[in-house]
């Protein structure tokens, strides 16, 4: 045991920090779609040429730079758009995050492989750290790939010093589509509108104090959306003071009346317009930021149990424990198909949540699930020839379940508990599979896991209750258990009795067992009748 590693307490899961709602551009003139694109393409130059700058300054970059940026676009746009600046300014930033996990997994990978040259040929591995290679031919290949993956790191290093990012205005993975369009099913018409679409701009920044809580774009309370137009083309201006006012009518029917009073009382409200060109539609985002929700305490967040949730690559293992950790009624699954397009698995994931949540809301219970992050545990270097398993965990949506779940939490005054993810599945196949199965269930090792994530919740040790003493099963050795503490209220109680005979000697109704056992006459118990016992005054008196 003195090899595990140190598991992390739980922790209570805090809420969203900011609120987004779409809807669709209804009804846009011919007109209004030319213009949007041409607003959105000019916009984009200018984003292009300044990130272009923002990414030369690289850690030089400061205030003075910052302020020399926005003077430059000014001319070209306006000072409405000059939040351009801050968008290019968090995309190198992003870049840079991107770069530093980069070079992380270039470091385990490294590591994994010297580790394995190191070794004799053949020789086996443990739990803990990988054996040698397989034979004399791996080790050669392995040993060009380690100077391959030595040579990536070094050239990380130095851009990660120097400051130097690679980003992709519209995205890489589409700029390589450009090389494979029969493969994509594209043209190199349709791939050019979308690599249009992608890196146009129109997005604005709200600001507290102004009218409807964004000059830029103003969307009214009766749902009317303009946009403050550049400078050279303001030509194109259907409304006074340089704006146009589109033909489409917004209205959010989530979250729609917190965004009308946030407009209503001109608080700042973001607003980024997109083209979908594979649906042929516009639409409408707006976001903002909350305060923090104020999260309950671990300890309330434990009161009447909670559900455990073990995530998996195609479902959701949920079980009810009660607040000693012990299961409650039958295991759950809430799955979900993860194959097909983002829009398909991003609803996939929402409806397994919902469900969920509904059934955490409908006993009044708190969610405990794994903190999983396989950033460093995906690479061949780690896993070997386990191309399923790796195929299985990058399959996992971590991060886009663990940011929906929280939100959609939120909004139901639902509790998330997050715990170390480390030994629960092995742990809990272990100590829970075999007790828990019987001739009508028959759970399996998620299930398992996820009565083990809820004991971990709990502040309980996953391992079962162990057997009392076999040489002196009585209380004059106490109670031996790992699911109750001895303060805890309860813990000596009776089970309920439950009816029907016990075993096929006893008839109903007999063979009660007896009820608190500091009320019997037994050795060692607080009720023994001693000399200084005083019986109970009669009532006459």
């Amino acid at each position: 045991m003195s090899g595990l590693r140190k598991i992390g307490a739980p922790f209570v899961v805090p809420g969203p920090s900011g609120i987004a709602v779409r809807d669709r551009l209804r009804h846009l003139t011919a007109e209004d779609e030319r213009v949007l694109r041409l607003v959105g393409d000019h916009l984009g130059t200018l984003a292009s040429r300044d990130l272009k700058a923002r990414c030369v300054a690289g850690l030089e970059h400061d205030a003075e730079l910052w302020a020399e940026r926005k003077r430059a676009l000014t001319p070209g746009s306006s000072s409405r758009w000059a939040g351009i600046t801050k968008a290019s300014h968090d995309q190198w930033a992003l870049a840079r995050r991107g770069q530093l996990a980069h070079i992380q997994n270039l470091q385990a990978s490294v590591r994994t492989i010297e580790h394995r040259l190191s070794l004799p040929v053949g020789e086996a591995g443990s739990r803990r750290a990988p054996g040698g290679y397989r034979s004399r031919r791996e080790w050669f290949v392995k040993t060009r790939r380690l100077r391959v993956l030595t040579d990536r790191l070094d050239a990380a290093r130095a851009d990660w010093e120097a400051g130097r990012v690679g980003v992709v205005r519209g995205g890489k993975r589409l700029l390589n589509t450009r090389h494979h369009l029969r493969a994509a099913g594209l043209t190199q018409e349709q791939w050019r509108a979308r690599w249009r679409a992608g890196r146009r701009f129109l997005a604005a920044d709200g600001e507290s104090g102004k009218r409807f809580g964004n000059e830029t774009i103003r969307v009214t309370p009766d749902g009317e959306v303009s946009i403050k137009l550049p400078a050279p083309l303001a030509y194109l201006a259907n409304a006074p003071h340089g704006r146009y006012v589109l033909a489409a009518t917004v209205a959010f029917a989530h979250r729609g009346e917190q965004w009308a009073d946030r407009i209503q009382t001109n608080r700042a409200v973001a607003y980024r317009i997109h083209e979908d060109t594979i649906r042929g539609r516009w639409y409408l985002t707006a976001s903002w930021t909350i305060p923090p929700v104020k999260t309950v305490p671990l300890a309330t967040a434990r009161t009447g149990g909670l559900v455990g949730v073990d995530t998996n690559a195609d479902h959701l293992a949920a079980w009810r424990l009660d607040t000693h950790g012990n299961p409650v009624g039958e295991p759950l699954r809430f799955g979900y198909d993860l194959s097909g397009t983002a829009q398909h698995r991003d609803a996939q994931i929402r409806h397994a949540l919902i469900r969920l949540l509904h059934f955490a809301r409908r006993h009044g219970l708190a969610i405990a699930v794994e903190d999983l992050d396989f950033t460093a545990e995906k690479t061949r270097e780690k896993h070997g020839r386990r191309k399923t398993f790796r195929k299985l965990i990058s399959g996992m949506p971590t991060a886009r379940l663990r940011a929906r779940l929280v939100s959609m939490a939120a909004e139901l005054g639902i509790t998330i508990v997050a715990v170390d993810p480390a030994y629960t599945s092995r742990w809990g196949a272990q100590h829970w599979q075999k007790p828990l199965t019987s001739t009508h269930r028959k759970p399996t090792r998620h299930d398992a896991a996820a009565v083990a994530i809820g004991r971990r919740a709990l502040g309980h040790p996953i391992r079962r209750r162990t057997a009392p003493p076999p040489a002196h099963r009585s209380d004059e050795q106490g109670h031996r258990t790992a699911q109750a503490r001895p303060g805890a209220p309860g813990r000596e109680e009776p089970r309920p009795r439950i009816p029907g005979p016990r075993t096929r000697s006893v008839r109903t109704g007999y063979g009660a067992k007896a009820g608190n056992q500091d009320t019997q006459h037994r050795s060692g118990c607080p009720a023994e009748h001693e000399p200084w016992h005083q019986d109970s005054l009669p009532l006459s008196l």
